[in-house]
């Protein structure tokens, strides 16, 4: 089915309870962020939260490899655009949707244009013991949603997050957005997305297939891949910030070198040139 561009409006019922069934994944899903003593002087890197198991494995290897260290933001694309305008201290920016750097070079507020790094997928994901089964034509959310048998579902906040944005797509095009609205619950950022849809207390929801392949999260549920054509492309670009310095100028180099490229390629990305 073609993508549908049509935009509703997002209701995020639940989410203030959503937010307390998630804390049990907190742990692995979303990690301390607070620097050590060693990391305090490190450039920052503001990464989309898709890549949050992929870039820590990257930062540790390019640590071990260089000697060099950079610290880590993990947060929605969008989130991250509007503090870039506000002139936050970051030193690279790897946004999950190349528009938003698109739109911040055009405003003169990054080195260049930046280098498409990867292109995401996105996965319908249900932890065990779910009534819902995952599949790729989103069949089963269908007929449980049709029989009234679901609470809750989780995507990504699509105003802000572009893994929120290609889900809300993929579901139109389904043609079960409007459908989900009573039952939607909405993450900041796709990791959180990924805490509520494997909390235990959601039928499931649509996440990263970076998130849904990383051991940490894998063991928790089941998914199945949503077809590409159902949504816009998640081309994922990186970019120089103006305050950048040598640390991350070798970071941003080393994200395009074959270690890093083999990890991401391990957690689902397709990448530049293959």
């Amino acid at each position: 089915m073609p993508f549908n561009p049509l935009r509703r409006r997002v209701i995020p019922v639940l989410l203030a309870l959503a937010l307390m069934l998630a804390t049990a994944l907190a742990p692995s899903l979303a990690p301390s962020l607070a620097p050590t003593q060693a990391q305090a002087g490190a450039p920052v890197i503001a990464a989309a939260a898709d890549l949050q198991f992929a870039i820590e494995e990257i930062a540790a290897t390019f640590e071990a490899e260089t000697g060099m260290q950079v610290r880590l933001s993990l947060g929605s694309t969008g989130n991250f655009a509007r503090q870039i305008r506000e002139g936050a201290p970051f030193e690279i920016f790897m946004a999950a949707d190349e528009q938003f750097i698109d739109d911040l070079h055009d405003e003169g507020l990054t080195r260049d244009a930046g280098d498409l790094y990867a292109i995401g997928r996105l996965v319908i994901m249900v932890p065990h013991g779910a009534t819902l089964t995952p599949d790729p034509e989103l069949n089963h959310l269908a007929e449980i949603l049709a029989a009234g048998r679901i609470a809750r579902f989780a995507i990504a906040n699509p105003e802000h997050a572009p893994y929120g944005m290609r889900a809300r797509e993929a579901l139109i095009t389904r043609g079960l957005w409007d459908d989900l609205q009573p039952f939607m619950v909405l993450g900041e950022n796709v990791s959180q997305a990924a805490q509520f849809a494997l909390s235990g207390n959601a039928e499931g929801g649509i996440i990263a297939w970076s998130l849904a392949l990383a051991p940490q999260v894998a063991w928790r549920g089941s998914f199945a891949l949503i077809p590409q054509d159902w949504h816009e492309p998640l081309r994922q670009r990186m970019v120089l910030l103006p305050g950048a310095g040598p640390v991350a100028e070798a970071f941003y180099a080393y994200m395009m070198q074959p270690a890093a490229r083999a990890i991401m390629a391990r957690y689902g990305f397709l990448l530049p040139g293959d």
